[in-house]
């Protein structure tokens, strides 16, 4: 994909002046900026947001350096949206990134969207990504934009989380090259290959942008030994991991910052830390089963209402620090409320840049909240999260007051955070005109974000792309006796080798297998539709048990035209990956399925189509594979596995 050179970065640019905080910078020297970003990091979750017990020394230092905010927000209560706005300055609906994105996706940070590293080359900038990257559903591939089609020089990325844990990942791609299995803990890693990029790569006379965005303390988690040991008191291995993951990641952002220090690069860098959401998890746990990731899920809001997904405080609230010597007092705390979309605009305008001029921008410069004083917004602070609780779907905050929505707009909650800032007290029945007040602009802000937004993305995925379960099937009848378990379908001999009738419901027939698959397996089967009616489809479909709702499907959907891979029930369908294919509903399929539980993926390939779908992360083993049709009749050949 070839980059954009947009009109609107020929916009003038308008500077903020204040004496101390936002000083325009001498365009013969323009700032260096680092953006380094937590994944799943609570707003309680550092020593100096008042954790008891997690030691972030560096973090505590950095704070003690710069300005530490007490109201900076993620863009949205899950990550991939937030992620989004930091590059854009655009709320993720708006720009398009609605939803975190699992592999296959069609959804995607587009490359009509404006980022921050595009914006900035030009200047002269270098640009560098290193870090889980999470903007697409098709990584390292020319299906998508990946980081190099968004403006960055150097990069080196994971598409979601880090395979198989933090501990040794083997799924990093660097210049869209695979990197192969490392040794190490991720956030380590990321930062080193952001302070090895500075050492070795960079141009000493330019000046530098760079997001390392790292997998702690997201799941999977899993903790170097060392900063475990820093809660050996702690007798719950669960907490000790998750503290140990905080700790690990303040390590390596320490780590980062000492080679700034080392190359005298501190006094020109602009550098904030921040997370892109709420904490994981109940808070709690999972204490009848210590060993498991559950159990690892121990971040604090700071007692903040709701975790991550939700739009109440908790799911979006997160630490935000920002330094920047000569031009932010150091020790300063500001309860001025910021946002993700407000590093876009920031960054430009200090790097002197211009601001885009053809679409709405969000974000607002943030540096004077830097100094305590409030920020003018033409568009309030605004969230929604595709799979929040329904009584917490979307928000709004303009200055001390906020509106929480309900899923289908119906039922709002108004509360005064400035005083109420744990969301007790619903003001809404005892304040009917600021309710009013408050859910007309909200209104009008969300129908201009669903006016400017690629509706059709969010709209073809009902509920967010939340999975429905199916109903129970019945035993199925196996005339052959080749297979292990039958349900909802009768399964006989044909020409091509069986036929599975599933009458008007879904059906499958598995074959268990001698040794399970724990790494990476392909099989290949063919199939094609035996009736001529409307309703045509046929799958290959597996799992560790023999159950619909958790066996994962993979194959034609031939009366819709398309091929595809989803989980569970046919009610989830929609939710999965999907390409259009060019073929007759009589054709003849051949089919490919690899299954990688390493990089917990599945690639189907049929005919000249290729489609990535993205497997649950507790999906350690297959157990099971077969085929499976719904209120159809299909004939498949037998499945054989590719050496």
């Amino acid at each position: 994909m070839k980059p954009v050179l947009h009109a609107a970065l020929l916009a003038p640019l308008l500077l903020l002046t204040h004496a101390w905080s936002v000083t325009p910078c001498n365009a013969a020297d323009p700032p260096n900026v680092i953006v380094f970003l937590a994944d799943d990091l609570g707003w309680g979750d550092l020593g100096c947001y008042g954790h008891p017990k997690i030691q972030t020394p560096n973090l505590d230092r950095f704070a003690s350096e710069g300005v530490r905010f007490t109201q900076a927000y993620a863009a949205c209560g899950v990550c991939s949206p937030s992620r989004s706005s930091i590059l854009t300055g655009r709320t993720p609906y708006r720009n398009g990134v609605w939803r975190w994105l699992p592999v296959g996706n069609e959804a995607h940070l587009r490359e009509s969207e404006i980022t921050i590293p595009e914006t900035l080359r030009p200047l002269g900038y270098q640009t560098m990504h290193s870090g889980k990257w999470h903007l697409n559903g098709y990584f390292n591939s020319d299906e998508q934009p990946q980081p190099d089609d968004h403006g960055y020089d150097w990069w080196f990325a994971t598409q979601n989380n880090a395979s198989p844990s933090h501990k040794d990942p083997i799924n990093f791609v660097r210049n869209r090259k695979a990197v192969g299995p490392l040794e190490g803990f991720s956030a380590p890693l990321v930062a080193e290959e952001a302070s090895s990029w500075l050492k070795q790569q960079r141009d000493p006379n330019r000046p530098f942008f760079i997001t390392v965005w790292t997998h702690e303390p997201h799941l999977p988690i899993e903790s170097d030994p060392k900063f475990q040991q820093l809660y050996s008191e702690i007798d719950n291995p669960g907490i000790r991991q998750h503290h140990g993951n905080v700790t690990q990641l303040d390590h390596a952002f320490g780590n980062l910052m000492k080679t700034v220090d080392e190359l005298g690069l501190r006094d020109n860098t602009f550098v904030i830390f921040t997370s892109d959401n709420g904490p994981e998890g109940s808070g709690k746990g999972n204490l009848k089963n210590p060993q498991s990731q559950q159990n690892r899920t121990w971040g604090s809001t700071g007692g903040l209402r709701g975790r991550k997904r939700d739009s109440h405080e908790g799911g979006i609230r997160v630490p935000g620090i920002v330094r920047w010597p000569g031009k932010i007092r150091p020790g300063t705390v500001s309860d001025v409320p910021i946002i993700g979309s407000d590093i876009f605009t920031t960054v430009l305008e200090i790097a002197g840049a211009p601001v885009p001029s053809d679409r709405t921008i969000d974000g607002v410069n943030l540096l004077p909240a830097c100094e305590g004083k409030e920020l003018e917004r033409s568009v309030p602070l605004f969230w929604r999260t595709h799979i929040a609780p329904p009584a917490s779907h979307a928000a709004m905050r303009i200055g001390d007051w906020k509106i929480v929505a309900d899923q289908k707009l119906e039922r709002f909650q108004l509360y005064q955070i400035a005083k109420d800032w744990k969301e007790e007290n619903d003001l809404a029945d005892e304040m009917p005109e600021k309710l009013a007040e408050m859910k007309a602009k909200f209104m009008e802000v969300w129908e201009g974000v669903e006016n400017e937004g690629p509706k059709e993305w969010w709209v073809n995925q009902p509920e967010g792309g939340k999975r429905k379960k199916g109903p129970k099937l019945s035993d199925g009848t196996d005339k052959t006796g080749d297979f292990d378990v039958v349900k909802g379908a009768t399964v006989s001999r044909s020409e091509l080798g069986y036929l599975l009738d599933s009458g008007q419901s879904e059906g499958f027939a598995l074959q268990k297998l001698d040794v399970p698959v724990q790494e990476s397996a392909t099989f290949r089967i063919q199939y094609r539709s035996v009736i001529d009616d409307v309703t045509k489809n046929a799958c290959f479909c597996f799992g560790a048990e023999p159950v619909n709702d958790r066996l994962h499907k993979a194959g034609t959907l031939i009366g819709m035209g398309r091929h595809g891979a989803f989980d569970g029930s046919w009610a989830n369908v929609k939710i999965g990956a999907s390409k259009l294919g060019n073929f007759a509903p009589t054709d003849m399929f051949d089919a490919t399925v690899t299954i990688d539980l390493d990089h917990g993926k599945l690639i189907l390939k049929v005919n000249e189509t290729r489609i990535e779908h993205q497997l649950p992360s507790n999906l350690e083993s297959v157990d099971y594979v077969g085929i499976y049709a719904k209120n159809t009749k299909s004939e498949f050949s037998k499945i054989t596995r590719v050496k």
